[in-house]
């Protein structure tokens, strides 16, 4: 086995979460290195990135609104730093979201959720079926009203990663191209990685970022290993005609039949539509009936997509945790840490995490925003420690 220089901080995983905590870490000064086989990869490559905080918020998810809008608030200024520091446009879009009502049951969940996000001091304006068609005429007629969320944005996810992809190698961060294959544990401390290939990478201390894959990676004792799971995704891209103005001009979502559906336009002439819900372990087969469900969804809301030229349909896999909010920061194992189990807000809290991470790895501490997030809430002994007496 060939042993190659030693890091301050090695991020297992090249998808956003582990690029940004690498370049966060080395702007703090860090000897930093990423060991994954395609960096920039994972599933933003398939995320339709909505920066969502408003119409995602979940009932008892109140915990996790507020690591939310907390990155929501970073995004303007994260992406300027970021297409300053690389030349790269993030496709960062403040259009803002409107979610709307097909039916009256459909109107009556929109009209509870209007309800939660006041009760928790959160800006949306609730709008009749006519003004949803006001604001966006290609709306199906039957539209029974819909909130309007000025502040919920969009990014694209693909030209993030690529941007953080450039910005670690701007730091100085080291790139191995290869799968980790197992943790090495000496004397009950995470002291690097092994690779595929048979590379050992001595490391100060570990991150694991590597989405859905974060629970399989072998040589992590069993009591911290992430209880991280693939929750399966489908999503299919259009192009939008360029004449008589927009075709959508912000992001439009509903439920559908119980289903969520969400179209995203972008300024380069995509149209985004997911995405499917399927937990289905490591499947990423793009079927019919995902691609119908989409379609057929998305055609209620919007009957016009059904001209538009078909460009991509793609799976991926977001990585699911218990209570669907993230691990961040310190395991019970000394020298690892944990960025993973984002689940679908991964793209929306690129910009917290990487500040959370770089926070824990230069002070041992976790900021306070991120400390309801730490892994060890999972831990057997966290959670006998918290049962009532």
């Amino acid at each position: 086995m060939s042993r190659t220089r030693t890091s301050d901080v090695l991020v297992i995983g090249g998808g956003i979460i582990g690029l940004v905590t690498a370049w966060r870490a080395a702007q703090r000064g860090f000897a930093t290195a990423v060991v994954d086989p395609e960096p920039g990869g994972g599933a933003a490559q398939v995320a339709a990135g909505m920066l969502a905080a408003v119409t995602e918020l979940h009932y008892g998810e109140q915990t996790l609104l507020g690591l939310n809008l907390a990155s929501a608030r970073r995004y303007p200024d994260f992406a300027a730093e970021l297409t300053e520091l690389t030349g790269h446009d993030l496709g960062y879009r403040r259009c803002g979201t409107l979610a709307v009502a097909l039916d009256a049951d459909d109107r009556a969940h929109l009209r509870e959720l209007h309800a939660l996000q006041q009760q928790s001091g959160l800006e949306s304006q609730w709008l009749s079926g006519r003004e949803c068609r006001r604001l966006e005429p290609m709306l199906a007629p039957g539209v029974r009203g819909g909130l309007r969320v000025d502040g919920d944005h969009q990014i694209d996810p693909r030209r993030l990663a690529g941007a953080l992809v450039a910005a670690c190698e701007r730091e100085g961060v080291v790139f191995h191209r290869a799968w980790a294959e197992r943790l090495t544990v000496v004397a009950d401390r995470a002291a690097g990685v092994v690779t595929a290939d048979g590379t050992g990478l001595g490391a100060g201390q570990v991150v694991l970022a590597g989405g859905s894959l974060s629970g399989r990676l072998a040589g992590v004792p069993e009591d911290v290993l992430p209880p991280v799971r693939p929750v399966k995704g489908q999503v299919v891209r259009l192009t939008m005609p360029r004449r008589h103005g927009p075709f959508l001009s912000r992001t439009v979502r509903a439920v559908v039949r119980g289903s969520h559906v969400y179209l995203v336009p972008r300024e380069s002439g995509e149209l985004v539509i997911g995405a499917t819900s399927e937990e289905l372990g490591w499947d990423t087969t793009v079927t019919a009936g995902g691609v119908y469900e989409l379609l057929r969804d998305a055609h209620e809301l919007v009957p016009g997509i059904t001209e538009l030229p078909l460009t991509e349909t793609r799976a991926g896999l977001r990585p699911g945790s218990p209570d669907n909010a993230p691990l961040l920061g310190p395991t019970g194992l000394e020298g690892l840490l944990l960025a993973t189990g984002h689940y679908r807000n991964g793209v929306l809290l690129t910009p917290v995490t990487g500040d959370s991470m770089a926070h824990v790895l230069a002070t041992g501490e976790l900021p306070e925003e991120a400390r309801p997030f730490t892994p060890k809430r999972f831990s057997t002994a966290t959670a006998l420690t918290e049962q009532p007496a």
